[in-house]
């Protein structure tokens, strides 16, 4: 099954909150996706929230696929992933970030984002971590271990019984280009950045199909 969320408001700013909660039962298989980019517009005051909880049933499978979240300048969000995973489960997700549309002439100076993700499986974490622009995010961002000078960047997270697998298969994608994949604990890890977002879907579309076994992303993507 697909399910695509839609955000009626068409953006956030300072103040908004959204929460969305995915279950799939046992022996179920479930991609979930955005009817659009969201958008996350100047906040005047207060931050805006996002926060997700996904849990996965035993040969369960979710993949939690939204299109890319649109920073604008002098925006502020928390955002926020748990995810409690069954001992036989899968799970992909992706999380992609444009700092402005630069096809706009847009740029991100100031803001703050942070977001953190925290993922189970069984009851054990198997992953976390925590990002936080706070700031001049321009200034920020131009450091060679943060973004180099890119304003497009992605995470991709995959665990599941074919995790070491696929990482020869999403290395092969992924040479050329800026970003890399590592494999530990069950689980692959991708990092990924590009100089506008054109660029970082002509990365991220194959890479993500890969990760699902050749299934293309889903069609909304396209529209």
């Amino acid at each position: 099954m697909e399910a695509i969320l839609i955000n009626t408001s068409g953006g956030l700013t300072g103040g908004d909150v959204i929460e969305w909660s995915v279950a799939a039962a046992a022996s179920t298989s479930l991609c979930v996706t955005t009817q659009a980019n969201e958008k996350i517009y100047k906040a005047s005051a207060d931050t805006a929230s996002v926060s997700t909880s996904i849990q996965v049933g035993e040969g369960a499978s979710v993949h939690w696929l939204p299109q890319e979240t649109i920073f604008f300048d002098q925006a502020s969000l928390t955002r926020r992933l748990d995810v409690d995973l069954s001992e036989t489960s899968e799970f992909l997700a992706v999380e992609a970030v444009l700092l402005g549309r630069k096809a706009m002439g847009e740029a991100v100076r100031t803001g703050f984002f942070r977001d953190r993700w925290r993922v189970r499986r069984s009851g054990r974490l198997i992953h976390a971590e925590d990002m936080r622009f706070d700031g001049e995010i321009a200034r920020i961002s131009e450091a060679a271990a943060v973004l180099s000078g890119q304003v497009a960047f992605a995470t991709l997270l995959y665990s599941g019984p074919l995790s070491e697998a696929l990482l020869p298969r999403l290395r092969e994608w992924l040479e050329g280009s800026s970003g890399g994949v590592s494999h530990w604990n069950g689980k692959l890890v991708a990092r990924l950045v590009a100089p506008a977002g054109y660029e970082l879907r002509k990365i991220l579309t194959p890479a993500i199909s890969v990760l699902r076994k050749g299934a293309p992303v889903p069609k909304v993507w396209n529209i």
